[in-house]
Parts: C-alpha cells; structure tokens; sequence
C-alpha cells in the first residue's frame, strides 16, 4: 500500500511542479497565459440537497467500504489505541491543474486519484479521531488562483458552494455536543477560511470547535481571524482556535508569494492594511518563536524510489520569520520535488507530521475534559 501512495505522491507532485515553476519563472502575464483556462466560466447548477448522502462523493466518511485513505500509516507506525470521540473535517488541495475548465468536473479520474492521494498523506495526520470526513468537491483550477477575471471569482463561489453541501451534511451526522476539527490545505484551508466565516462564526457551533487547522494558506491576525471568529493558538492544549503556517527554506524569497496572496485578497474585497500573517509554530504548538529540529517528532519521507515512506525524527526545525512564513532552515531533502525558490508547500503536513498527530491529540483530549 505505501508502494502505491508513494507512487501516487510522486504523480501529484510533478504535476504540481509544473504549475510552481510557471508560477516562480514567468512574470504574472505569461503566468496566466500558461495556467488560466481560456474559455469561459461555465455556470453549473447547484447539487442536489441530498448529493453528499451519496458516498461516492466523499474520499472518506463512516460506513464506506474498501481502504479508508485517512487510515494510511507510513512503515512502522503502529495503531495507537482508543481513538477520539470527536469528528473531523478535511478539504483537500487543489488536485486540478487543467485549463480545459475553470472548476474540475467531478468524473475527471486524474483529478479525483490525486486528490485520494493527498487525503491519504494530509489527513492521516487525524487518524485517531473517531470520524473522519473528506468530500470530494468541484475545485477551482490552479489557474483560477491567479487570475483576476471574475471568473475566477465564480470558479472558488461554485468549489466553496459544494464544500459548504458537505460540510452541512457533516454536521448533521453528528450527535449534539461533539467536538468538531476543521481541517485543509491549499485551496482547502482557504475553504475553510470562508466556512469558518459563513458557516460557524457567532453560531452555536463555534463552541464546538475544537481547532481549524488552516495549513498552506494565509491568515491575517488583523483581517482574517475577527472574521473567523476564533483566535490563534497560542498554547499546545488550548482549543477553540486556529493554527496556519506556510513552509520556507530559510533563504527563500517570499515576496511573489506575499503579493500573489495580497492580490487575491483585495480582490475578494478584504480591506487592505499591512498584513499580519499568522505563523503557528507546529513544533511548539504555539504562535510564533522557534524550535529546534530535535523537537520534530518525525516527517514523513519517502525514498529516492518512491516505493516507501518513513518517519524520520529531526527532519526540520521551525522558526517564525518577519515576514509570517514558517522557516525550516535549509531544507531537508525529501526528493526532487521540493518547489523552486526553497518553497516546501508540498509537504507542509509531510514535514511535521507526527507533531500535528500529537497537536491534535492534545487538542482533542483538552477539549474532552473541558466538556
């Protein structure tokens, strides 16, 4: 099974390289021309109310049979006893990189493995909870992330309206009172920005939130979380709170990023202001400050084969930059396909993996004895 996930991560990884290498080598223009699909938006109609009753439109959720991609273990890991009686929720990244439509249609195979396959490498990291969901969903193309024609704008509206379908089908699988996980990356943690926003924020839901883990995107301290409705987390057992953190080489240049980023935002209407990205520091838990790399647990690697993967303590330290980027130092190496420009958006779960197992565990059990 790693054999294939490993062959899998290796698919999805290449794919994902060449739309960073357009992204970092080409001025915006030639950017756009090379990832934004030229035709144009084609609107499509809403699910339906019961769609995500279906569990053909879920990579993973209780009762489903064959392999449970959340349950993927890398070699030596063994079971770890009762899980958590609280339920998790999981968007994936962007797994469609096309230009032959703005949103991937939910039959395309290609897009559909590979989104299986980051299910399996990001999502394993809550494994213990007693569920885990993850939908499958329209997703905007990587070329609708840096475009500026409205249809862009329509193409995230369309990927967040199926999310949304799911994430109210979660909801009300669960039975009152249990703590509740948000969890993505990429595109995904940029969904649960808005969910936190539009679905949870000054709802009575809030206060089941155990954490939002809004790994691979940015959030502003200033713009972002009064909107959320929760703050950072600021220590290792505290709940009800977020944690983001974007993954760097120590020397990297984040400047084309920042502004990507900056665009966006004020395109979607947030005010503009000096930005205050939030860097929560996976290896301590909390906002900020730095660790060494004797305090990593274990990320996940996997050989220059691709055929397994292990957990190798130490792999990286963290350290909060000036600019609210998380900096790894100089990088491990976990391949050939770290991005160019000492960009380790990949493996922002891959790199802190047994950390994260941990931080959601501690969160899970605080969250329990508090309720």
């Amino acid at each position: 099974m790693a054999r294939k996930f490993l062959y899998l991560i290796a698919f999805i990884i290449v794919i994902v390289v060449g739309g960073r290498l357009a992204l970092t080598f080409y001025p915006d223009t030639m950017t756009r021309i090379a990832m934004t699909p030229s035709a144009r938006f084609e609107p499509q109609p809403a699910l339906q109310a019961n769609a995500y009753a279906d569990p053909k439109l879920w990579f993973a959720r209780p009762g489903m049979t064959g392999p449970d991609p959340v349950q993927w273990q890398p070699e030596g890991m063994l079971p770890e006893g009762a899980k958590e009686d609280v339920a998790v929720f999981f968007v994936h990244p962007t797994s469609y990189l096309k230009k032959a439509h703005w949103n991937a249609p939910l039959d395309d195979p290609q897009a559909r493995q590979i989104g299986e396959v980051t299910v399996r490498a990001n999502a394993s990291v809550f494994a213990q909870a007693a569920e885990v969901w993850a939908p499958r969903y329209r997703q905007a193309t990587f070329g609708a992330f840096l475009s500026d024609d409205p249809a862009a704008r329509q193409a995230h509206d369309l990927a967040y309206a199926d999310v949304a379908d799911a994430f109210d089908a979660f909801v009300a699988a669960q039975p009152p009172g249990r703590g509740i996980v948000l969890a993505g990356h990429s595109q995904g943690s940029f969904i649960i920005k808005r969910l936190l926003k539009e679905k949870v924020a000054g709802t009575p839901l809030a206060r089941r939130i155990i954490a939002a883990y809004v790994i691979g995107w940015v959030v502003d301290t200033a713009r972002d979380l009064p909107a959320m409705g929760l703050p950072a987390c600021a220590a290792p057992a505290q709940t009800g709170c977020v944690i983001s953190f974007l993954s760097f080489t120590d020397d990297a240049d984040t400047a084309m990023m920042r502004d990507a980023y900056e665009r966006f935002a004020n395109a979607a209407g947030a005010p503009r202001g000096v930005p205050h990205y939030l860097c929560s520091n996976p290896l301590t838990g909390r906002i900020g400050g730095s660790a060494p790399a004797s305090a990593n647990l274990g990320g996940i690697v996997p050989d220059l084969k691709m055929e397994h993967a292990r957990v190798t303590p130490g792999l990286v330290g963290a350290s909060c930059n000036a600019d609210g980027t998380l900096r790894i130092g100089a990088g491990s190496d976990m391949g050939p396909f770290v991005l160019p420009g000492g960009n380790y958006h990949v493996y922002d779960y891959a790199l802190y993996w047994t950390n994260l197992k941990r931080d959601f565990a501690v969160r899970a059990a605080a969250w329990q004895t508090a309720h």
